[in-house]
């Protein structure tokens, strides 16, 4: 049961917390699509008893409520407000993917209260300077990215909504199509992950032959973010990031998140 959270402008966002209520807190963000309750390994929490993890949904997604124009720097003020909620005011930020650019912004924009801040096959900013932004992605993903700019500029501001509605029925009737779809698509690194069955009811890290978010966006934010320290792994996909948690846990323990 996730606790209701009222954001500054009234939004209900609903929150889960795990783990040790004495630890180091950790906020997670989830990926595009996905929820709170997918952003954490089953045995994560009991395996590493030193961390307190908070999640939320971000708006639109599970039982939070949208966010009609909402901007990526506005997920600062979401995670406040479920710091908040649970008492927290100093925390470190864990992002996967598409809830990657969701912790770089409240790293830049709450200063004081985030400790640290990781990333896993993050993604750039669209309008990046010098950075091909499709290049190397999988044709799945520049077509679904296509939509939604096409949404934003007014070309086909329905298309995306008929394309995930549609989307959205044929998962919820059979959640494996997901899988399923994009299997066609996956790195050969990516397949034995995906086709774990430990894997098959969570969802899943920054690997060099990730198609889904090309390694040259964390190459373009690592040259552009102030003491970043880039680990670009051979031999790993996009979901590979799944695994690299445990990791990027002792990281945050040492820099010092916890203190």
């Amino acid at each position: 049961m996730g606790l209701p959270v009222r954001a500054d402008d009234g939004r209900l966002l609903v929150a889960e917390e795990w783990g040790n209520p004495s630890g180091t807190p950790v906020l997670l963000f989830h990926g595009t699509p996905g929820a709170r309750l997918g952003t954490l390994l089953p045995g994560l929490a009991e395996q590493h008893p030193g961390f307190r993890f908070l999640a939320y949904d971000r708006p639109g997604y599970g039982e939070s409520l949208r966010s009609p124009g909402r901007r990526v720097a506005d997920a600062a003020r979401d995670a406040a407000a479920v710091a908040d909620a649970f008492g927290v005011e100093r925390f470190a930020v864990v992002g996967r993917s598409g809830g990657g650019p969701h912790a770089l912004a409240c790293a830049a924009l709450l200063p004081d209260r985030v400790r640290a801040a990781s990333v896993l096959v993050g993604l750039a900013p669209p309008d990046a300077a010098g950075l091909d932004w499709y290049a190397g992605m999988t044709p799945f993903n520049v077509r679904e990215y296509g939509l939604a700019l096409a949404h934003l500029d007014g070309r086909d501001p329905g298309g995306l909504e008929r394309d995930l509605a549609a989307r959205a029925d044929a998962i919820r009737r059979d959640p494996v199509r997901l899988l399923d779809d994009l299997r066609a698509e996956l790195s050969p690194h990516d397949l034995p992950i995906v086709e774990d069955p430990r894997v098959r009811t969570v969802l899943l890290w920054h690997g060099l032959d990730d198609a889904f978010s090309p390694v040259s966006h964390t190459r373009w934010l690592a040259g552009r973010i102030p003491g970043a320290e880039p680990v670009l792994v051979p031999e790993a996909g996009h979901f590979a990031a799944q695994w690299a948690l445990p990791d990027v846990l002792r990281w945050l323990d040492g820099q010092g998140a916890g203190r």
